[in-house]
């Protein structure tokens, strides 16, 4: 393994690379190793680990080629000391591949049935440049498998052709003016233009490959899969037969003109295919890193959004003709009833019941979902209250519905709730959203909460495996109630997973709620290694120990233990009192294995314990003049929510169930690059309607105030 390789991709120290990738090795998990072995990475955070371990899983995929190639070679007796040296200095699967195709086994070519005929020897002699006449010497190769002279050129160039096509060197050249110069250009198909309209602005383009954006090669691939585009990626072509001209035609003239129409025919029937597979492979692969990286930002975002915490909440799921789906839910989320209201069909009996509701379960927050109805029944909601008088005591905030209907439907949603219809399932998510974001979205593919560009477009496992480290990040990031938390949740806590999850819920249901982190110990299947990548992360509140509802790991106990003896006090004082904390001499406990960063970290937490990292909640209203597109006029400034963020720029909702674009260049006053560095997912901004296009209802907005 080169470590010195992944160091430099990496851009850390040799010495953190080893570190980590042991610990990995050893079981450890990303979040464990940035938040508990200082020490040992040298402070590395989950991005650095994250990726060290992903360089070091392609380096494992680069060696496991390498032996299979050694193999083959070695089995066909080609394998140099010189070959295996040349095999054992590159570190690419592009650099290996390239070396290893003039060994793989082929299927028929134009070239091997021409070897078959026995034309090699023809090639070699024109390829080495000597040969005046080449007619002349093609005769002697004439018979019956081989009618002609023109015959016999034709297939010494084929294999001439064949072998320029292997030649490492000429694939590299050729590969560096790919991807100096190479355009991606893409036509619309015959007949294709109505069908296609959407692409309309494909239908004749062309753009540098290496400065296309994301989005617009991901829209590009999207028109070529669905039939309507044909994209074509090329360099120059005099330029890279050029390239090619000058490292194989040479001789005399006869050889020369030989070997000038086997260069030609190579780069356009083997290499230029073979490159722009490649680079049309390494372009999408890296707008698939873009937009999931896009995606991923806004997950995160959407997962650490505001929580409101734990509060009795009314939970409203709005509709027109079915009525809103009313549910009341005590401050751990549990269901307490649900009915039907129409606010709209029978006022006068919805706000008895609503009325008779706030008291009855004493509600301390409404949410109601933001779909259809929703700020009519916002309206309805917020007059009564301010009819009551308790529009300060009750808070009453919209909520987004985006995947609460793929929740409603699913199976964790049946197994939860067996004898509720999806209606009312979709009610309790609206709640629970509001209460704890990240506890309820974790139940649902991070695919169908809606936010991201293409989704659908880039690469599956790369998109899950990303998103799912994003939840898994969030996730320990802010910490779970081991006694409440749903196995849903439970399951990406480090070390976890889900079957040890459901073994932890299952224990719980059997033997009572926890009352220390070593209970943990008595999970079936939950062993010492589980124990020490899970414990920091999880919390029990009221616990014995106050050190098992606060991120100070279990392996630290006897440290602070220790702390509050010198300084004559219980570990309880200690958190709870400032004055003896500055009491505390750190350098004091640093040992080979706790240096002063840990130390550092157990002070911050003992100082504020179990501290979500989430911002408060904020009441937020929309512009109550304002409820569909005809409501926009040029000018309008409004207050709005950030719903999505893409390459391109964010879309703000303002309350007309279409959301707007502020694109990215209309961001600030300031050029912007990435969208990401003015605006946040779920952010309150105050907007500016540039443009309303009523007849495909888009919204243009600017937030240069």
């Amino acid at each position: 393994m080169n470590f010195t390789l992944i160091a430099r991709e990496a851009n850390v120290s040799e010495k953190q690379v080893r570190n980590t990738i042991q610990l990995l090795d050893e079981g450890a998990t990303v979040p464990f190793l940035s938040r508990y072995r200082k020490e040992a990475t040298g402070g590395l955070d989950e991005v650095q680990i994250g990726n060290i371990k992903d360089t070091y899983q392609k380096q494992q995929e680069v060696e496991k080629r390498r032996e299979a190639i050694l193999k083959s070679i070695d089995e066909q007796g080609k394998l140099t000391p010189s070959l295996r040296q040349q095999i054992e200095s590159v570190f690419t699967l592009t650099e290996l591949e390239d070396i290893y195709l003039p060994y793989k086994q082929k299927r028929k070519t134009r070239a091997t049935m021409a070897i078959e005929k026995g034309l090699e020897p023809l090639a070699q002699v024109l390829f080495k440049g000597g040969e005046a006449d080449p007619e002349r010497k093609a005769r002697a190769f004439v018979n019956a498998q081989v009618p002609s002279v023109e015959d016999a050129l034709q297939g010494a160039r084929d294999i001439m052709a064949e072998w320029i096509n292997e030649n490492a060197e000429a694939r590299n050249r050729l590969r560096v003016l790919f991807g100096r110069s190479a355009v991606i250009t893409s036509k619309v198909k015959k007949k294709k233009e109505d069908e296609g309209a959407k692409y309309r602005d494909y239908f004749d383009f062309s753009e540098p490959l290496a400065r296309i954006p994301s989005h617009r090669l991901l829209a590009l691939r999207r028109g070529e899969e669905e039939g309507i585009l044909s994209v074509d990626i090329s360099p120059d072509e005099e330029q890279a037969l050029s390239t090619l001209s000058r490292q194989f035609v040479r001789g005399l003239p006869g050889s020369k003109e030989q070997i000038e129409l086997a260069t030609k025919d190579s780069y356009k029937r083997l290499l230029k295919p073979s490159l722009e597979t490649e680079f049309a492979k390494l372009s999408k692969e890296k707008a698939d890193q873009s937009a999931i990286w896009i995606f991923a930002e806004n997950l995160r975002q959407l997962l650490l959004a505001s929580p409101l915490g734990q509060k009795r909440v009314l939970a409203i799921d709005p509709g027109y003709r079915t009525g809103c789906k009313m549910t009341a839910l005590d401050a751990q989320g549990t269901l307490l009833a649900d009915t039907v209201i129409y606010p709209f069909d029978k006022p006068a009996e919805a706000q008895a019941t609503l009325r008779q509701w706030l008291d009855k379960y004493q509600v301390e927050a409404i949410a109601v979902g933001n779909g259809t109805a929703g700020r009519e029944t916002e309206d309805f909601v917020r007059k009564q209250l301010g009819t009551l008088g308790r529009e300060e005591a009750i808070g009453l905030f919209l909520v987004s519905e985006q995947g609460a209907s793929i929740y409603s439907a699913s199976e964790v949603a049946r197994e939860e709730f067996p004898q509720k219809d999806v209606t009312v399932r979709g009610a309790i998510s609206i709640g629970r959203r509001l209460m704890d974001p990240l506890a309820e979205l974790v139940k649902i593919d991070p695919k169908s909460i809606g936010v991201g560009q293409y989704q659908h477009d880039v690469d599956q496992s790369a998109l899950k495996s990303t998103l799912d480290t994003v939840v898994e990040s969030c996730v320990n990031q802010v910490g779970v109630n081991l006694n409440t938390a749903s196995k849903h949740l439970l399951r990406y806590v480090s070390g976890l997973g889900p079957a040890l999850a459901q073994n932890i819920v299952d224990y719980r249901a059997q033997n009572g709620a926890f009352n220390s982190r070593k209970q943990l110990m008595k999970v079936p299947r939950l062993g010492a290694k589980a124990f020490e990548q899970a414990a920091g992360f999880l919390r029990i509140d009221q616990a014995k120990n106050p050190l098992d509802n606060s991120a100070v790991h279990p392996e630290r106990y006897e440290l602070v233990e220790r702390m509050a003896q010198d300084v004559g006090t219980s570990v309880q004082q200690l958190m709870q009192k400032p004055e003896l904390r500055k009491q505390v001499v750190l350098s004091k406990y640093v040992s080979d294995t706790v240096g002063l960063p840990t130390l550092h970290d157990i002070m911050a937490e003992l100082e504020k314990p179990a501290r979500d990292p989430r911002a408060p909640m904020q009441v937020f209203a929309f512009d109550r003049s304002v409820r569909s597109v005809d409501d926009l006029r040029e000018g309008m400034v409004l207050p709005g929510i950030v719903t999505n963020i893409t390459a391109f720029g964010a879309f703000v909702d303002v309350g007309v169930k279409q959301d707007g674009l502020v694109h990215v260049s209309q961001l600030a006053n300031h050029f912007v690059k990435d969208p990401n560095e003015v605006v946040k997912l779920r952010q309150t901004v105050t907007v500016k309607v540039l443009e309303v296009d009523q007849a495909r209802k888009r919204v243009a907005l600017t937030m240069k105030l």
